[in-house]
């Protein structure tokens, strides 16, 4: 079966450097955990590496692909298995809801291309259905963003680990592709958490002080969330005073729950101005 699902017309954009390395291929399906009724998401099927071997070992595969070339070659590729779902879709702008059960965990396995891989995890955590896992392949750069700790914490840290658990699997060399990318890539194993991290009114807002926290990333704290937000540097430290943490830090070596004290000492501070208090 296949759906199409917001076609989009930029094929030369792609990206697409296919998985040929079998070693790599099994790491990815160990770090899946997975059983014989669990549905899988696979992103970026291409040639079907990875899709061979999930149709073998799962309930269901969706296979969401935006090359429509590829996709409409899969099922013939693979000998037509029934459980195999093809989408043909732009990851990005997806809605999984309209070709997954309401209510159906799912997890996602995924080869990601470079260029969108951020804004496709981002709208994996982000949406719902949300994934109960995802073991998504990324540019190691990108990877080791995903799992920093606190210390060399970036927005994209934050990103990540305010929905889910972060863990490196492998470091996969660029020979193991074809063609081969001029990069190193890395899998990613992503637990999503039942709960964020960090509870907050609002992530949108959070996420807005996020970013401002990191405008200016090698400054100190007070001054960078000043600079972000665009206010007195003065009202940035009272907001940092209601937190106890210490302005002179810098933003990489905040924790999420810091982020998140940070946030409601912001939110309260600016709901007070707003009321004239």
């Amino acid at each position: 079966m296949t759906y199409s699902v917001t076609k989009s017309n930029a094929r030369k954009s792609l990206g697409q450097h296919f998985l040929s390395d079998i070693g790599t291929a099994s790491r990815i399906l160990k770090a899946a955990d997975l059983a014989e009724d669990d549905v899988v998401v696979e992103i970026g099927p291409g040639r079907g590496v990875l899709t061979k071997r999930l149709v073998q070992r799962v309930k269901r595969v969706i296979a969401v692909e935006l090359d429509g070339e590829l996709l409409k070659a899969l099922p013939e590729r693979l000998e037509f298995p029934e459980n195999l779902t093809c989408v043909e879709a732009d990851a990005r702008f997806v809605d999984l809801a309209e070709v997954i059960p309401p209510a159906t965990p799912y997890k996602v396995v995924a080869n990601l291309p470079y260029y969108a891989a951020n804004p496709i995890i981002r709208r994996l955590l982000e949406s719902e259905p949300k994934p109960s896992l995802l073991v998504v392949m990324v540019q190691q750069e990108v990877a080791k963003n995903m799992v920093a700790p606190p210390g060399d914490m970036g927005i994209l840290s934050v990103a990540t680990q305010f929905y889910a658990k972060a863990k490196m699997v492998c470091s996969v060399p660029s020979k193991s592709f074809r063609p081969s990318p001029k990069v190193t890539s890395a899998v990613v194993r992503l637990e999503v958490l039942p709960e964020p991290a960090a509870e907050v009114a609002s992530e949108e807002g959070f996420f807005t002080l996020v970013r401002a926290g990191f405008a200016a990333p090698r400054k100190q704290i007070r001054n960078s969330i000043s600079q972000g937000l665009q206010i007195e540097p003065a009202l940035g430290g009272r907001i940092l005073e209601r937190t106890g943490i210490d302005a002179k830090r810098r933003p990489q070596t905040l924790e999420i729950s810091e982020w998140a004290a940070i946030y409601r000492a912001w939110a309260d501070i600016t709901t007070v101005t707003e009321k004239g208090l």
